[in-house]
């Protein structure tokens, strides 16, 4: 069932974390901040609504991060239940689609719980300063991959926030797979 988390809470602080990507080093909020902004998604391998633009997140990351914003992705999904999404898995997924950045891996789930992640993919945009400025959708895409042509909304949001600090007003909420939490 597809999960669409609220709209945008601007102003809202990014949260710290320290945790393992698939290069094998940790990777804390310092590391992955960019001087203009940053983007801290949720992600996972196995999620249609992932996998139908995964290579345009890639793509896209790497204009923002020419831009001066910084980019991670997490994966924060109960790999018990859901092997797929395991860390080796994870690798593998990144070194395949050519990621640029992080890809860390919330095996505690606390990172994802901070932040208020609710789907795959979850975009959270700050500015400079730490301050939520857009969470919204990557693009008009489903499972399935909007036109070539489509929007490319987040895009657009991020180099806002790098040029002025501001997200735009009006943002469509993402949609996606459930974050598969962990049972008590």
């Amino acid at each position: 069932m597809a999960v669409s988390p609220p709209v945008c809470d601007f102003g809202a602080p990014w949260h710290e974390f320290a945790l393992q990507g698939t290069d094998g080093r940790k990777h804390g909020l310092a590391d992955v901040a960019g001087a203009r902004g940053t983007l801290v998604m949720f992600i996972c391998n196995h999620c249609p609504y992932v996998q139908s633009i995964i290579d345009r997140i890639v793509r896209d990351a790497t204009q923002m991060q020419a831009a001066g914003i910084g980019v991670a992705a997490i994966s924060a999904n109960d790999v018990q239940e859901y092997p797929q999404d395991g860390p080796e898995q994870m690798r593998i997924f990144a070194q395949k689609h050519g990621f640029t950045f992080p890809y860390l891996y919330d095996d505690t789930q606390c990172v994802a719980r901070a932040y208020g992640a609710e789907c795959t993919p979850d975009f959270f945009g700050y500015n400079a300063s730490g301050e939520l400025q857009y969470r919204g959708r990557f693009d008009a895409s489903t499972r399935m991959a909007a036109p070539v042509d489509a929007r490319p909304e987040l895009l657009e949001a991020m180099l806002l926030i790098a040029e002025t600090g501001k997200g735009p007003e009006r943002q469509t909420p993402s949609m996606g797979c459930s974050i598969k939490w962990k049972t008590a």
